[in-house]
C-alpha cells in the first residue's frame, strides 16, 4: 500500500505541470490564484516537494478538477460516471467511459447548423461505430455524402476521410464507440427462430 501511495504522490508533480500548461497558466498566475508561492509550486511540479492536502485543495480548485483527478486516485467501486462535456469543432462530446485504452464511448451533440462551412474530412487511426439518437446526421465518408436518421447506425475505418454535421434545422445527438487500435464494435443478436445457436 505504501508503494501505491508513493507512486500516486510521485505522479502528482507531472500532472500538475501538464494541467498548468494545458490551461496556459504561468506559475506566477497560479501563485496569485492559490496563495502558494512560486517556488513551492515549482518544487511541487518537479517532485522536490511532497504534496499535502493543504497544497492540493487550492490547486484542484484553481485547475477546475476534483482532488481525485488531481492525484489520480484509484476507483472506489462507484459505478457512476461523472460526465464532463468537452466542446471541440462546434460539437459537444460527453465521454461515457472512464478507463484509458480500449474502446471509448461518447455521446455527441451537434447544434443545428453546426459545424459551419463546407465539410472538412479528417483521418486518424482507429475504428468507429455510431448510432443516431435524435435529429439527422450528415455523414461524409470518403466520396459518400450520407444522411442518417434516428435509429440508424454506421461503422467505418477512421483512416478514411470523414466528417459529421447536422443535416437539418435541429440539433443532432448520436452515440459513438471508438477504438484507437482499430477494434471493431460487434453486435450480438439472437439466432433466427428455427436455427441452432452453434
Amino acid at each position: 500500500m505504501d508503494d501505491d501511495l508513493d507512486q500516486a504522490l510521485t505522479a502528482v508533480g507531472p500532472r500538475l505541470r501538464a494541467l498548468r500548461r494545458e490551461r496556459e497558466t504561468t506559475l506566477t498566475d497560479l501563485s496569485a490564484a492559490t496563495g502558494i508561492s512560486v517556488s513551492t509550486l515549482s518544487r511541487l511540479e518537479s517532485g522536490a516537494r511532497r504534496p499535502t492536502l493543504e497544497l492540493l485543495l487550492p490547486l484542484a480548485k484553481a485547475h477546475g478538477v476534483t482532488l481525485d483527478e488531481l492525484v489520480d486516485a484509484p476507483q472506489t467501486g462507484d459505478p457512476r460516471i461523472h460526465l464532463r462535456p468537452i466542446t471541440r469543432h462546434g460539437m459537444t462530446m460527453v465521454p461515457l467511459t472512464r478507463r484509458p485504452g480500449g474502446i471509448q464511448a461518447y455521446k455527441l451533440v451537434i447544434p443545428a447548423g453546426g459545424p459551419r462551412g463546407e465539410p472538412d474530412p479528417q483521418t486518424h487511426e482507429g475504428y468507429e461505430w455510431l448510432y443516431v439518437l435524435n435529429g439527422r446526421l450528415r455523414f461524409v465518408l470518403g466520396d459518400q455524402d450520407l444522411v442518417l436518421a434516428p435509429g440508424e447506425a454506421a461503422e467505418f475505418d477512421t483512416r478514411v476521410p470523414h466528417w459529421f454535421g447536422a443535416a437539418g434545422d435541429e440539433p443532432v445527438e448520436f452515440l459513438s464507440l471508438f477504438g484507437r487500435q482499430g477494434e471493431r464494435a460487434h453486435l450480438r443478436a439472437r439466432p433466427r427462430s428455427g436455427r441452432s445457436a452453434d
